[in-house]
């Protein structure tokens, strides 16, 4: 049996059927959707097109595509007005609440979760993107034991929906940018006891460093214990734990060096990017 497609209608010329259709009749697949009807799923009015004459007519049709307009226009209008106004800059009550916030920085509108911002410091010229959640401590209001937990340095950019999520020490430079939805943290649970839940067993916090200069692409995660030097790019959607030396590509998961810029010899790939220094477990290198 062929496929058929049922549009609601009361009885309208088909072309190339030879007959009309009557009300709910099927339509062979492929067929012209009949002139002056409207699928349920285009009821957009600016994408409905009924014949003169008919129910509504052009009158009709104006009338809601005129009001459709002004709906949709004061909408944006009042949403770009919040985004404007919603930012936080300097001297704002919410950048008051941060440990440091420097001048020109921007948190745009609108932010993700934000808590233990007294724990949170952002240098100068520095923008956070929409949606982007920042937070030191597990709850708000609780105390940390090292201060910043969190610090974004000057002139850096953090992607559209990322996540830094601090409970010891997050280090990000200066000139450092990010890609959308990026992960950052400094924790995660221990496993020692495989019988008991996971998420009850008592947490490891190991700092987390990002080298001035750096890129991270989109989907990036960073793992506890990781430090990437100056100048190193990540690409996207790998995940990165260990130490890595500055002027590097990364990529993969777990995250590999696949390009480095050595003094005297330049660009290199493969094992020799990774041969100075020596290489520790999953590409990464040893800090000794």
């Amino acid at each position: 049996m062929s496929a058929a497609i049922r549009f609601p209608d009361d009885g309208v010329d088909t072309p190339g059927t030879g007959g009309t259709a009557g009300p709910g009749a099927e339509r062979p697949a492929g067929s012209v959707h009949p002139a002056g009807t409207v699928h349920p799923n285009l009821a957009h009015p600016n994408l409905a097109h009924p014949r003169p004459g008919r129910p509504g007519g052009f009158r009709g049709l104006d009338l809601r595509r005129l009001r459709h307009r002004a709906l949709h226009s004061a909408i944006h209008a009042g949403w770009d007005w919040m985004i404007r106004h919603g930012a936080t800059g300097p001297g704002d009550r919410l950048a008051d609440r941060f440990g440091g916030f420097g001048r020109g920085s921007c948190l745009a509108f609108p932010t993700g979760a934000i808590f233990g911002e007294q724990w949170i410091r952002i240098g100068e010229d520095t923008l956070v993107g929409p949606y982007v959640s920042l937070s030191a401590g597990m709850v708000p209001g609780q105390a940390m034991v090292t201060d910043p937990v969190v610090r974004i340095g000057d002139r850096s950019m953090i992607g559209r929906g990322s996540h830094i999520v601090g409970h010891f020490q997050i280090d990000i430079g200066s000139d450092v940018q990010t890609g959308p939805y990026v992960y950052i943290t400094d924790q995660n649970h221990g496993y020692e006891n495989p019988d008991e839940v996971v998420h009850v067993q008592w947490p490891h916090d190991v700092p987390v460093i990002i080298g001035d200069g750096s890129w991270l692409g989109t989907g990036v995660v960073v793992l506890p214990g990781t430090e990437l030097g100056r100048n190193t790019v990540v690409a996207a959607g790998a995940v990165v734990r260990g130490t890595f030396p500055d002027h590097c590509v990364l990529a993969g998961v777990p995250a590999k060096i696949v390009r480095r810029y050595l003094p005297g010899s330049g660009w290199v790939t493969g094992s020799a990017a990774a041969a100075e220094p020596t290489g520790g477990p999953d590409g990464a290198v040893d800090p000794d």
